[in-house]
């Protein structure tokens, strides 16, 4: 049996999101008959017990192994080529179009001239997975994309998602804002690395909004709602992927790129850097959204995310390890 480890980590800095799509490829990766551990250091706000719950194994040094699977902004290429003593080959995920030393980079974001961004970057051998053909879902988007019903311009059913930390409290503020409106149902979603989720669910408790806290049912919850106010990076291409009209708040550095051109494109509602979007401007959002054409959001959504085949960086992990 072929062994697999993933380096990565979370944190209340870092936030749950690499982890969380590392995850989306271990499970694939565990059902193809391979031995996946992950390899996490004990920072606060980890995410380890949660992985351990998942049924992976983990480690806490370099072990030899047929590939390592890294996701980590603070690893560089110094890093990967000490690595390489203890395995045969070297998976990169990013999204900053750094210098690697790795035999395959995925880099699912689209920005401009996503195609060639790497190159120069990498050995020329390197196959390079770039762009929103090699988007990195969990089963439950997978199905709901092929599930999804017609989106409509009428927002009852609101979703509040700001990351699995929210580092920067934008759920807060949105409280606060969200005190001057009504919606048939509101939605809030937290991570179990939020720091301010117990008063969070105080809040939804005292005016009935739905709280929910480190869920599996993401997919299902956008599928019900008509619009979120979420955060930039994976989840922004989550909401994309089901068509899910959106506004996208910029809460860390390597958000930014994505997230501007994804709103130029008419994707999502840029409402900028966190600490320039204020409790008066998610106001403004909420007070404009009857002038908002969410379906149109919603179908650029759905074409920037087409993709010919879902997770189609599997196979080219399996070739890898063949």
């Amino acid at each position: 049996m072929k062994k697999i480890i993933i380096r990565t980590d979370s944190s209340f800095a870092i936030g749950s999101g690499h982890v969380m799509r590392c995850l989306t490829i271990a499970h694939k990766l565990k059902e193809l008959g391979f031995y996946v551990q992950f390899w996490m250091e004990p920072l606060a706000g980890n995410l380890i017990n949660y992985v351990a719950q998942q049924g992976f194994g983990l480690i806490s040094s370099a072990e030899e192994a047929d590939l390592y699977i890294v996701d980590h902004y603070e690893l560089n290429i110094d890093w990967e080529k000490y690595i390489r003593q203890y395995t045969k080959k070297i998976m990169i995920i990013d999204d900053l179009a750094r210098t690697h030393d790795c035999d395959l980079l995925l880099d699912q974001n689209v920005v401009p001239d996503f195609e060639s961004r790497y190159d120069g970057l990498v050995p020329n051998h390197c196959v390079k997975l770039l762009g929103p053909k090699y988007l990195i879902m969990r089963e439950e988007f997978l199905m709901a994309r092929n599930q999804m019903s017609q989106r409509h311009n009428n927002i009852k059913r609101l979703l509040v998602f700001m990351g699995g930390t929210d580092p920067t409290n934008e759920t807060m503020k949105i409280l606060i804002a969200l005190e001057d409106y009504s919606f048939a149902q509101i939605d809030i979603v937290v991570g179990n690395g939020n720091v301010h989720k117990g008063e969070i669910k105080e809040i939804c408790n005292e005016r009935n909004y739905q709280y929910h806290c480190q869920i599996s049912y993401m997919a299902q919850l956008m599928q019900q709602a008509d619009f979120c106010i979420g955060a930039g990076g994976g989840t922004m291409w989550e909401r994309c992927y089901v068509g899910l009209p959106s506004s996208s708040t910029i809460v860390a550095a390597n958000q930014l790129i994505t997230t501007t051109y994804a709103a130029q494109l008419g994707a999502v509602i840029n409402l900028g850097w966190h600490e320039d979007v204020t409790v008066e401007k998610y106001r403004n959002l909420l007070k404009g959204l009857r002038d908002v054409n969410v379906k149109k959001l919603g179908n650029i959504s759905l074409q920037l995310t087409a993709a010919p085949q879902p997770n189609a960086w599997l196979s080219q992990i399996m070739e890898l390890l063949a």
